[in-house]
């Protein structure tokens, strides 16, 4: 390599480890620190997790639903890491392991596994062998472990909730209207109902109240 090429090769390199240099700052360090100040100022409950705390402890958070199983709590929708943890034991509703099956409309595990699904669901809840069971509670969603149910799937929770904890439909009915999320700006999404947020409220309610 000739002195002038060597000089010209340096030219080169010198401006582009720079450029690197500056864009290692600006983006893995200026604009990481930037918006997770802001998001702290704006939003500082979502920033942090939207952490559920009872007395200063943390319970759980509203974007990640719980293993709620027992028949005086609504229940949410299917796991779908519950087959899938990094032990051999069953991980429901980990975190770590987001994901869905992946399985298509045609795919014969996801069409058996619906078909029983939707008998445990009836069965669970006494319901009807006619009665039509939302497809929320009985298929995974993307992450696999979503914190929301829909309307149609509390209502059909509710008579079993309330026998569990013998009290009145109409004062479990009202919990879940009151724990009602409507659609975001008034049209995105549809009505929805968190599954931590209710069992709380399910719990620190009175009869009669």
């Amino acid at each position: 390599m000739t002195v002038q090429s060597r000089s010209s090769f340096v030219s080169l390199l010198i401006p582009a480890i720079t450029t690197a240099i500056w864009f290692i700052i600006l983006c893995g360090i200026i604009y990481p620190l930037l918006t997770t100040v802001v998001a702290n100022v704006i939003f500082p409950h979502q920033a942090q997790g939207s952490l559920i705390t009872i007395n200063g402890k943390v319970i759980g958070s509203e974007l990640i639903a719980q293993n709620f199983t027992a028949p005086k709590y609504f229940h949410p929708r299917p796991s779908a890491t519950n087959k899938t943890g990094t032990t051999d034991k069953p991980e429901p509703y980990n975190a770590a392991q987001s994901g869905a099956t992946n399985y298509g409309p045609t795919n014969k595990k996801l069409i058996d596994g619906v078909k029983d699904a939707v008998a445990a669901y009836r069965k669970e809840n006494g319901l009807a062998a006619d009665v039509l069971v939302p497809v929320d509670a009985v298929t995974n969603s993307g992450s696999g472990f979503d914190p929301d149910i829909s309307i149609a799937n509390a209502n059909l929770q509710v008579p079993r909730v309330a026998k569990a904890r013998n009290i009145p439909v109409a004062e479990v009915q009202k919990l879940v209207s009151q724990n009602t999320t409507g659609r975001q700006f008034g049209i995105l999404g549809e009505p929805r109902i968190n599954v931590l947020k209710l069992n709380l409220a399910l719990d620190n309610s009175k009869p009669g109240s």
